[in-house]
C-alpha cells in the first residue's frame, strides 16, 4: 500500500468463513493467484477543468459535472440520468449520496471499502456510517493536487487494492469514487475484476449525478448484482447458507427486519418463500436473489438492480403487502407472475385479509397527517396511515415516480392524497402550512418547523421506518407512535402559552432594550462575501 494511502476508523473487519470449504450448486471454482500488479500506464491526456481549487464543495456540482464529462465519465453520468430522473428539482436536501452505497457495503460481511474523495467527505461519511453503528474499518486513498492531476491517484488506489485483496479475509473490495475523483475522471474501470479470488467493484457515487442516499444504495447493489450475475453464467457458484425448499420471492429495498419473516408468512399458502433482501449481508445472497421466481419492489426506485433481475429473466412487481387493500393486490401480482392458481391466492386472502382489517380496526388513528421523507417507503407508510383512518392529504419523496410505485401513486391519489416525487423541503414545509395537520411525518428540519409552530411532529426515519409495515405484523403498528404524537398537542399548547412573548430569531428573550435588525448590514456583509468568493474562484485559490 501506498505510504499516503490509509485506513480511517480503527475496528478490523469480521473473519467470517475464512473462504474455506464454501458449499456450492455444482463444483467451486478453485481460486487462482493472479500476477503481481501490470506495470503502470501513463495516465491519457484529456481535455480538463481545474476543478483542484474549486470552493463550495456540493455547492460546485455544475463545474463538477462539466468536468466530469470532459473527463471520460459522460456515460456513467448518462446512465444515472436515466436511471435516477431528477426533477421538478434537480437534487432534494438529502445527506451526501455516498452514504448510501457506503452504508450497503459495510454491512456486508468478508467486504472491504475504500473512499477516494476529499478529506472533509471521507471524515463525514465514515461519522456519519459509525454513528448508524458500522463496526468496519473504511480505507481512504488521499490525494493531492499532484496527483489528482497526473493520475497517479489511480495508481495509488491499484495499490492499496492489491494490498488489500486477501481471499482469507474478504470476499469482495467495493471501491467509491466521491465527486473530486469522479470529476477528474479517475478510471476505476480499469481496476482488475478480481485479485487472487477477491472481487474487486469500482463504482462512481458523485453527489452531482446521484440525486440521493437511497438511490446510492441501488448504485452498488446493482453493480454487485451484475458481477453475481455474469458469474452464475459462467459457471457453479457458491450456495447460500439456507436455502428454501420452495421458489422464492426476492425482496428489493431495505425494511424492518421483521418484514421478511412476515411476508414469507403471506408467501405460504401460494407455496413460495421469501427470499434474500437486497441488499444483502453476504455475496453468495446475491446469487441466491438472481435465482428467484419473482422480484417485489418493495422500495420502488432500484433500478439499476432491476435491470440485472430482468436480464436474469425474473420478473418485477411494485407496491408491497401494505394495508388491507395493499396486501390484496399485491397478492394478486405474485400470483399472476408466478403462474399460482387464482383458487390458492383467493385462499390466502381470505386467511390474512380479514386479519388486517382487524388489526387496523382495532388500533384506529383519527387526525390529519402529511408525510414526507427520503428514503423511499414514505408512499407505503401514507397507504397504511390512510387504511388505519388518517386524513393523509400529502406525502412527499425524495425519491424518483417509476413505474413500481404507480399502484401507490393510483391508490393514494384515489383516496385524495397529493403525491410529490422529488420532494424539497420547501414544498413539504409548503404542505405543513397548505394542509395545518394534526401531526407532521417528515425529516428534521419539517420536524423543526412544525415543532415551532406547536403541532406535533416525528422524524420518519427513526421512528417510523423502525417498525413493521407489511401484512398482518405491519397493520397497527404505527397506531402507537402516532397517536401517542397526536395526544400531546395540549403540551405543545401550554408550551406555547408559556413562552409567549419572549420574542424571536435575534430578538429571543427578555431584555431591557430589544434588540433592533439591522438588515442594511446584513446585506453589505453578504455582498461583501460573494465578491471575495467569487475573486478566489476566478484566480482558482
Amino acid at each position: 500500500m501506498p505510504s499516503d494511502a490509509r485506513l480511517v476508523s480503527a475496528p478490523l473487519p469480521e473473519r467470517e468463513g475464512l473462504g474455506v470449504g464454501r458449499p456450492v450448486v455444482a463444483a467451486d471454482r478453485a481460486p487462482q493467484a493472479d500476477p503481481p500488479p501490470p506495470p503502470r500506464e501513463e495516465p491519457r491526456a484529456r481535455d480538463t477543468i481545474d476543478i483542484t481549487g474549486a470552493q463550495g464543495g456540493c455547492s460546485s456540482g455544475a463545474t463538477l459535472r462539466e468536468a466530469a464529462e470532459l473527463a471520460g465519465k459522460s456515460d456513467v453520468l448518462a446512465r444515472y440520468d436515466a436511471d435516477y430522473p431528477k426533477g421538478p428539482h434537480d437534487q432534494p436536501q438529502s445527506m451526501c449520496p455516498a452514504f448510501g452505497s457506503l452504508r450497503v457495503g459495510l454491512r456486508m460481511r468478508r467486504t472491504a471499502t475504500i473512499l477516494s474523495g476529499s478529506a472533509c467527505c471521507v471524515y463525514g461519511l465514515t461519522f456519519t456510517s459509525h454513528f448508524y453503528g458500522a463496526k468496519r474499518s473504511v480505507g481512504y486513498v488521499p490525494f493531492s493536487s499532484e496527483t489528482l492531476v497526473t493520475g497517479k491517484l489511480f495508481e495509488d488506489i491499484r495499490d492499496a487494492v492489491y494490498q488489500l485483496a486477501d481471499p482469507a479475509l474478504y470476499d469482495t473490495v467495493i471501491v467509491t469514487n466521491l465527486c473530486v475523483p469522479t470529476a477528474s475522471g479517475v478510471p476505476l474501470q480499469l481496476l482488475p475484476d478480481q485479485i487472487n479470488g477477491v472481487r474487486i467493484i469500482g463504482i462512481d457515487v458523485p453527489g452531482f449525478g446521484v440525486p440521493t442516499h437511497a438511490e446510492a444504495k441501488d448504485v452498488l447493489a446493482g453493480a454487485m448484482l451484475s458481477y453475481a450475475r455474469k458469474e452464475a453464467e459462467q459457471g457453479p457458484v457458491a450456495a447460500p447458507k439456507q436455502r428454501a425448499d420452495r421458489p422464492t420471492v426476492t425482496l428489493l429495498g431495505e425494511m424492518f427486519p421483521a418484514d421478511p419473516p412476515g411476508i414469507g408468512l403471506l408467501l405460504e399458502p401460494l407455496g413460495l418463500a421469501a427470499g434474500p433482501v437486497v441488499p444483502t449481508r453476504e455475496w453468495r445472497e446475491l446469487y441466491a436473489a438472481l435465482d428467484c421466481a419473482a422480484v417485489a419492489a418493495i422500495h420502488p426506485f432500484y433500478t439499476a438492480s432491476v435491470r440485472e433481475f430482468e436480464a436474469a429473466g425474473r420478473s418485477v412487481i411494485g407496491s408491497a403487502p401494505v394495508g388491507a387493500d395493499g396486501t390484496a393486490a399485491w397478492l394478486d401480482a405474485i400470483g399472476a407472475a408466478c403462474g399460482i392458481a387464482q383458487e390458492k391466492v383467493d385462499a390466502a386472502k381470505n386467511r390474512f385479509i380479514p386479519a388486517i382489517r382487524g388489526a387496523l380496526a382495532a388500533k384506529p388513528i383519527a387526525g390529519r397527517i402529511t408525510v414526507s421523507g427520503y428514503e423511499g417507503s414514505e408512499l407505503l407508510v401514507a397507504r397504511l396511515l390512510i387504511e388505519s383512518g388518517a386524513d393523509v392529504p400529502y406525502v412527499g419523496t425524495a425519491c424518483p415516480r417509476t413505474i413500481w410505485s404507480d399502484p401507490d401513486r393510483d391508490w393514494l391519489e384515489a383516496h385524495g392524497c397529493r403525491v410529490q416525487y422529488r420532494a424539497s423541503l420547501e414544498q413539504d414545509i409548503a404542505a405543513v402550512e397548505e394542509y395545518g395537520p394534526d401531526l407532521a411525518i417528515g425529516t428534521t428540519p419539517v420536524v423543526q418547523h412544525a415543532k415551532q409552530k406547536a403541532i406535533p411532529a416525528l422524524y420518519f426515519t427513526n421512528l417510523i421506518s423502525a417498525r413493521p409495515l407489511m401484512g398482518p405484523a405491519g397493520a397497527g403498528s404505527l397506531a402507537l407512535v402516532v397517536n401517542g404524537a397526536l395526544a400531546n398537542q395540549a403540551r405543545f399548547d401550554k408550551m406555547t402559552r408559556f413562552f409567549e412573548g419572549v420574542g424571536a430569531g435575534p430578538s429571543a428573550g427578555v431584555w431591557e432594550n430589544t434588540p433592533v435588525d439591522r438588515p442594511e448590514f446584513k446585506a453589505k456583509y453578504a455582498a461583501k462575501r460573494i465578491a471575495a468568493a467569487k475573486a478566489e474562484e476566478s484566480v482558482g485559490v
